[in-house]
């Protein structure tokens, strides 16, 4: 098989393998319970906490475990107008975030909330003009992501925290670092953020956990009340083999990041330069800037046929986010790209354990597909 969908999920390392099972057959018991197993994994639970923190580069008391992105991004937007409730009920977000951000800003649209949505320009970026233009003395929160998942391109998060704190305005900034999590560089002091959210699927570890970053000093409402897990604010048995799974794959994957970064610009620079050489009429869509993500089309084809097709080959690549479950991406879309041009977009997204011959199989696999998928249709 040849996997080159890793924006939507990753395979688990081993190590973070070897975790789980460990936390699962030794380390089993509630962190919350008085003798001595409960008390093992509660040290367990907040050495965790540690190396996720060390890994993301924030003090360990900064960081709440929750069970996904998707959790961490309606956590930081519900809490963070709650906190705003009396500032004022403007939220600023972009047009191409996850959908784990823009389904809850038109939840609160429903609610009477005004929400500005940043349009990208033809290279997939919000410009910085658009920002400070949008800020209002009532807006309470601005929502942007890091790493477009659908595009890999890099959103300007830290001089959007300068303009804000540069308007004296009251709004709150959040960040979705689901895909910039080990993939580029940055800390959340470095970034300026309040709330940033991460998620452990994406990163090599298992589905259901990830984390919410909240600054300190933020008195950050709660997430689930009940018995005082996670300090109160996201209350719930911790899912302990899931957490331990998260931090051996946080570990992991910041030592070895910088020849990981590399390898997977390689690879995805490889497949810029070949894919117009030898599949005719296929283009990049954008050349973002994270190097784990490609968005490639092939201009008369329809990409969820192309998916299909390379799928019987043992070739794994998306027409977009997985979450989309084939509707038409409104990233994609927002990049106002001719009609043919999108309905034949593919996402192709690298890891760390992405081969060249990975790549040699995804060109002769388009190559075939475009062959024989014209015939067919001809």
């Amino acid at each position: 098989m040849h996997y080159l969908d890793n924006a939507a999920t990753t395979p688990v390392r081993p190590e973070a393998v070897q975790a789980a099972v460990q936390a699962m057959t030794e380390g089993w018991g509630n962190p919350s319970s008085r003798y001595a197993l409960g008390s093992q994994a509660a040290a367990g639970v907040k050495e965790h906490r540690a190396q996720v923190a060390k890994a993301l580069g924030c003090a360990p008391e900064e960081l709440y475990f929750t069970s996904c992105g998707s959790e961490g991004d309606n956590w930081a937007i519900r809490g963070a107008v709650e906190l705003g409730r009396r500032k004022g009920k403007h939220i600023i977000t972009t047009a191409i975030e996850h959908s784990a951000v823009l389904e809850p800003c038109r939840a609160l649209e429903r609610e009477g909330y005004e929400v500005t949505y940043l349009a990208p320009n033809a290279d997939g970026q919000v410009s910085m003009e658009d920002v400070k233009a949008a800020l209002r003395p009532d807006t309470v929160l601005v929502s942007m992501m890091l790493v477009n998942n659908e595009l890999g391109t890099l959103q300007p998060v830290a001089e959007t925290a300068r303009a804000i704190r540069a308007a004296g305005s009251p709004a709150l900034l959040h960040c979705d670092a689901v895909q910039g999590f080990l993939k580029v560089p940055f800390t959340p002091k470095a970034l300026g953020v309040d709330l940033l959210t991460i998620s452990g699927h994406k990163i090599h570890a298992p589905k259901g956990v990830g984390a919410l970053y909240i600054r300190k000093g933020l008195r950050f409402p709660p997430l689930i009340r009940g018995g005082g897990q996670e300090e109160g604010l996201r209350s719930g048995t911790e899912a302990t083999a899931q957490i331990a799974s998260f931090a051996a794959a946080a570990q992991a994957g910041k030592a070895t990041l910088a020849a990981d970064l590399e390898h997977m610009a390689a690879l995805k620079a490889d497949l810029a330069r070949r894919l117009p050489q030898e599949v005719p009429g296929a283009k990049v869509v954008v050349q973002g800037q994270a190097p784990h993500i490609l968005p490639i089309t092939l201009p008369g084809y329809k990409s969820e046929v192309i998916v299909r097709f390379l799928s019987d080959r043992g070739i794994c690549v998306s027409s977009g986010s997985a979450c989309h479950k084939g509707k038409p991406s409104h990233v994609y879309a927002a990049l106002k790209l001719p009609k043919k041009e999108l309905d034949g977009v593919l996402r192709i997204s690298f890891s760390y354990d992405t081969t060249p011959q990975d790549i040699d199989a995804l060109l002769e696999g388009l190559k075939a597909a475009q062959e024989q998928l014209f015939t067919s249709l001809s």
